[in-house]
């Protein structure tokens, strides 16, 4: 079955009604689904350099019209590095750490220990935005995500051309 980019849009805006929606999830996606869903995203964000993947709700690899980079960008517009890189390392860091910290997001002793685990947050430095959320070992280097195969996906997956870059 086919969705229609309004239904799509209404899946993207949280106003899908449950059976359509579990509908949607419980079949194989429509050949141009992810065309319709990057439209939509496209019409939503205030700039006009091409989304060529949705990273989270507010962050994208887009492909800059000035010099045809692929940039990681968020909603807002702030451009944190080219695609292969760790966008994270560019983003605003808050860091919990101590457990009164700790203790703003849980319940007084069902934190984790402090020693064990920290939260980190990372926001977009234009608007402010939390665009993520790791919970590791102190110690433990920034995460990269993953670095998606763009190439295989729009070739492989889509049917698509790949979109050019610099």
């Amino acid at each position: 079955m086919a969705y229609t980019k309004s239904k799509i849009r209404d899946l993207v805006d949280g106003t899908i009604d449950r059976d359509t929606l579990h509908q949607m999830l419980s079949t194989p996606k429509d050949h141009d689904r992810f065309v319709k869903y990057v439209e939509i995203l496209q019409e939503a964000v205030p700039w006009d350099d091409r989304i060529i993947l949705p990273l989270g709700p507010k962050l994208f690899i887009v492909q800059r019209a000035s010099d045809k980079k692929w940039m990681v960008r968020s909603w807002a517009g702030h451009d944190f590095c080219e695609w292969t890189e760790n966008w994270k390392l560019y983003a605003r860091i808050r860091v919990r750490e101590t457990a009164q910290q700790m203790e703003e997001i849980y319940p007084r002793l069902m934190a984790p220990s402090t020693e064990w685990q920290v939260i980190r947050e990372y926001f977009c430095p234009l608007s402010g935005d939390l665009l993520d959320v790791e919970a590791p070992t102190p110690w433990y280097p920034v995460i990269h995500d993953f670095e998606p195969d763009i190439d295989t996906f729009y070739r492989d997956w889509l049917g698509l051309e790949i979109p050019e870059r610099a």
